[in-house]
């Protein structure tokens, strides 16, 4: 395989990820059972790995501002899918964790999203889907550090 540049392989992820992500927005729509937005499901992935994160953390993870973000929770909540409690060393302060309804929506939700991208996938042959996956691998530390943390 010949060398590519930086801004080759910056341009070929600027170009794939868009068409990735409309087609995982595009099978959550089609999840009406679960009614999630992309937002409220990345929302609800961030809190199932950081069980206790802030608003203020799950805000920065998703690329909202705190007041879209309370809002988003605010809907979660009101759904029964995310619990908000007052932190114990500073009652200002909010923690957020999934109810057990909202691990079951969420492991529904991606269990279907993850169904239908890995049909999408099955187009490409196996040593096709390797590369693929290692590509991701080595992708997630460099877009999410504590990805790397958690692997190790």
């Amino acid at each position: 395989m010949s060398s590519v540049s930086l801004e080759e392989s910056a341009r070929r992820v600027l170009d794939t990820v868009p068409l990735v992500m409309r087609a995982v927005r595009a099978e959550m729509r089609r999840q009406s059972a679960a009614d999630l937005s992309v937002p409220q499901f990345r929302t609800l992935i961030f809190l199932n790995r950081q069980a206790g994160a802030s608003l203020s953390q799950v805000a920065d993870h998703i690329g909202l501002t705190l007041p879209s973000m309370s809002v988003l929770v605010g809907g979660l909540v009101e759904r029964g899918l995310v619990r908000r409690a007052a932190y114990e060393a500073d009652r200002r302060r909010v923690t957020l964790t999934l109810t057990e309804r909202g691990e079951l929506v969420l492991a529904a939700a991606r269990d279907a999203t993850q169904a239908a991208l890995a049909a999408r996938l099955s187009a490409l042959s196996p040593q096709e889907r390797a590369t693929v996956a290692q590509a991701l691998q080595l992708l997630r530390p460099i877009f999410d550090p504590s990805a790397g943390e958690a692997e190790h």
